[in-house]
């Protein structure tokens, strides 16, 4: 069995902030309750940035474009939409 090194990860593995860093033109960010979240890891296989932290569920915000996918996909609804004050 091979190792999962940078030069035998799949070509879908996510990569962090592909996109760049988001600066301040959010308009909303993706809040997780840890209280409901069950940790399936949706929201991790499904975020186009791969921002979300697979086992311990935090955010990156410093590349989350707040596209609302996580929150979409999230089977729970422990991930919410808030505002970018």
């Amino acid at each position: 069995m091979k190792s999962v090194t940078k030069e035998y990860r799949p070509i879908s593995w996510p990569m962090k902030g592909a996109g760049g860093e988001t600066g301040t033109w959010r308009g909303h960010r993706p809040v997780v309750d840890t209280r409901i979240c069950t940790k399936c890891q949706f929201c991790w296989a499904f975020c186009p940035e791969a921002v979300i932290d697979r086992y311990e569920i935090t955010i990156d915000y410093r590349y989350c474009k707040g596209c609302g996918v996580c929150a979409a996909e999230c089977p729970t609804g422990a991930i919410s939409m808030e505002k970018e004050e």
